[in-house]
């Protein structure tokens, strides 16, 4: 695994993270803003950080991320994460789960949803990480390109599994197994987050739309068509598509479906690139179907009967949000202990019953559908054998890749 090296993001790296925090997944305040009609471009605190200077080399070797364990002595867990990404009680005064956790354990959580956008929370802890220094936090929950970078600089502690039955026996086979953390070594997943296709049957006549090639080829939809701003999502379906293998791609295949996709840009097939604010426009038909974020789709529902989804033949994307246990941490073991909690069925099942998106625990299904049936049938928070084995990841990029294919993708985009 590479690591320790210095890297700093280009200005296409950062012209991409400014689409994800204005109006990207990077725009997501969880379940608040899917349930809102506007998105509003969340700060860009952060970016200008990182952007002035490079991360410096951890310059430590492979174990140093590790520290003094006060777990014993301190019974006591920081755990940072997103917003609107825990349960709260109907009376919305208190966090049932949390407070199982520690009346189970005697182990206190300080909760903190500080985490609005992957790039403005990495900027906040990134300067003590590479001093080597305590965050303030031992538990920390990112996507998954941003957990790859963490561990693959050093910045993250190994997990000891001994301290995880649950997670390592539950942890659903589709996330198992990641190319920047095999055998999930240093982070376990909180939720998947899958790209699936969603249309306005209203919009559509009642015609079903079920594959990127209708999306791009269908005249009927003409013009009525919007993909992600997002380059693993809209790129890693359109690789799918074409039958190949977004874990596994090359640059030719890269440039392969771009092209299959400006060749929709030219034909004006493709009404527009967008972050979660295709919401509304699917919902009043002005967009008849679209690539779409599960957990919007769940919401959408809700409200309009109107709008459906569908799994492709070919597969769909998933990406995941992920703990980790951040270098100098100093309640490891209770970290741990937290993660491995939320690996209990009951417990991931009032989690999953909350926040709607793609549990990543095995065995949950009867104990969600004692709290609600339609949400343990629902494949989009507990994907089905079939549906699973359809799921793809997008692989891991170098540095040099990803500049090159965010350029590639902002052409193709107008961004």
């Amino acid at each position: 695994m590479e690591r320790h090296e210095t890297e700093r993001l280009t200005s296409v790296q950062l012209a991409a993270m400014r689409r994800s925090l204005s109006n990207g997944r990077g725009a997501l305040t969880r379940r608040s803003l899917l349930r809102a009609s506007g998105m509003g471009a969340l700060a860009l605190g952060g970016i200008s950080t990182l952007g002035a200077c490079g991360i410096p080399p951890a310059g430590r070797t492979e174990g140093s991320a590790a520290s003094d364990d006060h777990s014993a002595k301190e019974k006591e867990v920081h755990f940072s994460n997103w917003t609107e990404y825990m349960d709260v009680s109907e009376d919305e005064k208190s966090r049932p789960t949390l407070q199982a956790f520690t009346e189970r354990t005697g182990i206190k959580v300080k909760y903190t949803e500080d985490i609005n956008d992957n790039v403005e929370f990495f900027g906040k802890i990134k300067p003590q990480l590479a001093a080597g220094q305590n965050t303030g936090r031992d538990l920390i929950c990112v996507t998954d390109w941003l957990a790859a970078r963490i561990i693959r600089l050093g910045w993250a502690q190994k997990l000891d599994h001994a301290n995880l039955p649950h997670a390592f026996a539950n942890v659903s086979a589709q996330f198992r197994t990641p190319d920047w953390d095999p055998g999930r070594a240093y982070s376990f997943p909180w939720t998947g987050i899958p790209a699936v296709i969603a249309y306005n049957k209203k919009a559509t006549g009642g015609r079903k739309v079920d594959s990127v090639t209708q999306l791009l080829d269908d005249p009927k939809l003409k013009g009525r068509v919007s993909f992600l701003s997002e380059m693993r999502d809209t790129v890693g379906m359109t690789l799918l598509d074409q039958g190949k293998d977004p874990g596994k791609f090359s640059d030719a295949d890269f440039d392969g479906a771009i092209g299959r996709l400006q060749k929709a840009v030219d034909k004006k097939q493709i009404r527009r690139f967008t972050g979660n604010d295709y919401t509304a426009d699917l919902s009043k038909g002005d967009i008849a179907a679209c690539v779409a974020w599960a957990g919007d789709i769940i919401q959408l529902q809700a409200d309009n009967p109107d709008i459906e989804y569908a799994i492709p033949a070919a597969g769909y994307i998933t990406s995941s949000d992920n703990l980790l246990v951040p270098a100098q941490a100093r309640h490891k073991t209770n970290a741990e202990k937290f993660i491995d909690y939320y690996y209990e069925p009951p417990v991931a099942a009032q989690l999953a019953a909350y926040i709607n998106y793609v549990c990543p625990v095995d065995g949950v299904r009867e104990e969600l559908a004692e709290i609600d049936e339609s949400m343990a049938s629902n494949t989009l928070i507990l994907p089905d054998k079939e549906m699973a084995a359809k799921s793809r990841s997008f692989r891991s990029l170098s540095t040099k890749e990803e500049t090159a294919y965010e350029e590639k993708f902002a052409k193709l985009i107008g961004a």
